[in-house]
């Protein structure tokens, strides 16, 4: 079978003087396949048209449309701006160069022609054009790869978050569907305040997807909770709530763990690491393990605060009945200022009808 012939390039020469046009064409030879355009509008109309000319040879000084203007409207326009452009004039002087660079033009050759040097110029831009595109073609390779590979590390990544929390969730037979719930409210209540202008830079798109994917690490550290504290059919003593308070410090030292195995802390462990150490501190400074007050508390912990709270009244336990929509919506709008941020209190207020609806979709019986 007989392979095809490589295809010659083509070049579009542009000048309203025939005997010029006869000269380029004639030292152009049989190296290159040649178009023409006698005006600035014809050129524009050849260059448009598919196949694009691979190389254009441009006269300046024409009528009605000179080859400024020409080249102007040629990187102006996407399906042209690719194709490199010579300027072929008898204007020398500086400032003219000068322009056609502005404008775009790859090289300025003076007339008259010299034939090596036109040939010498052609071949070299041809050259760097065939460079460029092949550059352009393995970046696209690349940028695919790259995506691909991101999307790998992604899904890598929430498939791993799961499993970390669904090992804490197998260890306590109350929480059930728990991590999956307060995942789902603590994003109701990131888009809410991402719609007032205090939240709006703290919480963009990408910083609540990472509030979403690490809410369900809050209780990790409950793997470290003796199963006598942690199963325990009744209220704990004191004794025993001190050390089920330690989750906050097992958790955010396992991730602190996890963090130090990587070159650079990644952010979703960061905010892993907040949601997991505070999400037991109260607006007032009454909560633990610092007891901070405010806004010393991580944004990420004041909302997952309301959503752990919610969850655990609206939720049934061998030491108590399930509270109602209605009533655990009461307890957390009464704790706005004492237990909970007031701003994520309001912003409650405003979605908790999608809490009641997280609720049920995530049911302990689906």
């Amino acid at each position: 079978m007989e392979q095809a012939l490589p295809t010659k390039p083509t070049i579009l020469v542009v000048d309203d003087t025939p005997d010029n046009i006869t000269v380029l064409c004639a030292l152009l030879g049989d190296l290159y396949r040649n178009k023409i355009a006698t005006s600035g509008e014809r050129a524009l109309k050849i260059a448009r048209t598919e196949p694009h000319p691979d190389l254009i040879l441009l006269d300046i000084m024409m009528p009605e449309m000179d080859g400024y203007e020409v080249c102007r409207r040629l990187k102006a326009d996407p399906a042209t701006r690719h194709i490199p452009v010579i300027f072929l004039t008898a204007k020398t002087q500086e400032g003219d160069e000068t322009k056609g660079f502005e404008l775009g033009a790859v090289d300025y050759i003076a007339k008259p022609v010299v034939p090596p040097v036109l040939m010498a110029r052609v071949h070299t831009h041809l050259a760097l054009r065939d460079a460029r595109k092949v550059l352009e073609q393995q970046n696209e390779v690349l940028e695919e790869q790259v995506e691909a590979r991101t999307r790998q590390l992604a899904a890598l990544q929430d498939a791993i978050i799961i499993a970390m929390a669904s090992l804490a969730e197998t260890r306590d037979n109350d929480t059930g569907h728990h991590i999956r719930r307060t995942q789902h409210y603590v994003r109701e209540l990131a888009l809410c305040l991402q719609k007032q202008e205090k939240y709006r830079a703290a919480l963009p798109d990408e910083t609540i997807g990472i509030l979403y994917k690490t809410a369900p690490l809050h209780d990790i550290g409950k793997v470290g909770v003796p199963d006598r504290i942690l199963l325990k059919p009744g209220r704990l003593t004191l004794e025993e709530f001190e050390e089920m308070k330690r989750h906050t410090l097992y958790g955010r030292d396992a991730i602190i763990a996890a963090e130090k195995s990587m070159e650079a802390p990644e952010s979703f462990l960061l905010t892993a690491r907040d949601i997991a150490y505070s999400h037991h501190e109260k607006w007032d400074g009454s909560g633990y393990p610092e007891g901070l007050v405010g806004e010393a508390i991580p944004l990420s912990a004041r909302l997952m605060a309301i959503a752990d709270v919610y969850d655990a009244l609206i939720t049934k336990r061998i030491y108590k009945d399930a509270m109602s929509h209605e009533d655990a919506a009461k307890t957390i709008e009464s704790g706005s200022g004492t237990h909970f941020d007031p701003d994520v209190v309001a912003a409650f207020s405003m979605v908790k009808g999608s809490f009641s609806a997280i609720a049920e979709q995530f049911s302990e019986g689906e």
